[in-house]
């Protein structure tokens, strides 16, 4: 995921792929009606318990193995096969069982865990694997990726309220194809209570000035510098974004965990308005109207590699990196708890 910066304006951008060739169908001014007026009680609330959860740590020895191994161009489909299979690999050694999703363009792949509650419903938590030509795409998505089979470990015999699903997308690149694919399929969409996306979470920039923001979204960032991880909800489901901010402070620094600034962003109408925010594999889950948030570094909204050969590991934040799949992983686990 990402946001390309206007070669003149540091203060103005657009998320990942131009806006001359969209990378999916963005909503029209004829489908406002239907987002207005914001509803949110079909969104994932905190459980109702005084008892602070105790949440699983990330192993950062597996997640930048994982990292390592992944950070290889993933565009065409040899490329893409080997980094399936080694998703696959990493999934069954965890003890899940991988399903695919063929689609014209490619495959997802995805795997289930049932919670104890059959009616509390489904959290996803997916990232893209694939990346563009050229790119060994460290950022763009190895991070992403091993965050999800960092959580999946984690959360697969942990007892929970929710069931977890974990999802790896296909094609986000050429024009989010795969999640398209995905939250397109009305049975595997079926009873998701919140969507969790993590796109490039593992570049910081610690200048004064070296963070962009994009046009025509007000907002009062934490820093001056590109320090801080940027969650993006739709503003029909905020319990899903809020709990992102409920997560952010203790329960990270309790786990000796750097801690990053987190800046949360509802958006209305879901993006109509601001179209560069339907940029990643969020979008097509709102589009079927389910909540969905996008974690995100900002792409080459600070990050210079987006998209090119120097997209290594090397130049990921390591500490950045961690406490941003800490993060998701704190939230991942409070919203499977919940019982409403």
């Amino acid at each position: 995921m990402g946001m390309t910066i206007a070669p003149s304006h540091r203060n103005q951008a657009s998320l990942k792929h131009p806006v001359s060739s969209p990378p999916a169908t963005i909503p029209t001014p004829e489908l406002v009606s239907e987002f207005s007026p914001i509803k949110t009680e079909e969104a994932p609330k905190p459980p109702e318990t005084s008892s602070p959860i105790d949440f699983p740590t990330i192993s950062s020895k597996r997640i930048f193995t994982d990292l390592e191994n992944l950070a290889f161009e993933r565009y065409s489909e040899s490329q893409r096969e080997q980094a399936r299979q080694y998703i696959i690999d990493q999934l069954e050694a965890a003890g899940w069982e991988t399903q695919q999703q063929e689609f014209e363009e490619g495959i997802n792949l995805y795997g289930d865990r049932p919670g104890t509650d059959p009616d509390a419903g489904t959290i996803l938590v997916a990232a893209h694997y694939d990346t563009v030509a050229f790119s060994p795409g460290a950022d763009d998505n190895a991070t992403g990726v091993a965050t999800v089979l960092e959580i999946a470990r984690l959360l697969k015999n942990r007892e929970t309220a929710r069931s977890l699903r974990v999802a790896f997308f296909d094609k986000e690149e050429s024009g989010l194809w795969g999640s398209l694919a995905f939250a397109g399929n009305e049975q595997l969409r079926a009873n998701l209570k919140g969507v969790i996306i993590a796109d490039m979470i593992g570049y910081a920039c610690h200048i004064p000035g070296c963070q962009s923001y994009p046009a025509n979204l007000p907002i009062t960032p934490p820093s001056n510098k590109g320090d801080f991880i940027v969650v993006i909800g739709d503003a029909e489901h905020l319990p899903l974004l809020n709990t992102f901010n409920s997560v952010k402070t203790e329960a990270i620094a309790s786990k000796n965990i750097h801690t990053s600034p987190v800046l949360t962003i509802p958006i209305p109408l879901k993006g109509v308005l601001t179209p560069d925010t339907l940029r990643s594999d969020h979008a097509p889950f709102w589009y079927q109207g389910i909540g969905a948030v996008l974690v995100t570094d900002t792409a080459n909204l600070r990050n210079p590699h987006y998209h090119q050969p120097t997209d290594v590991v090397e130049n990921i934040d390591r500490e950045f990196f961690l406490g941003s799949a800490q993060l998701i992983l704190n939230s991942t686990t409070t919203l499977l708890e919940s019982h409403r």
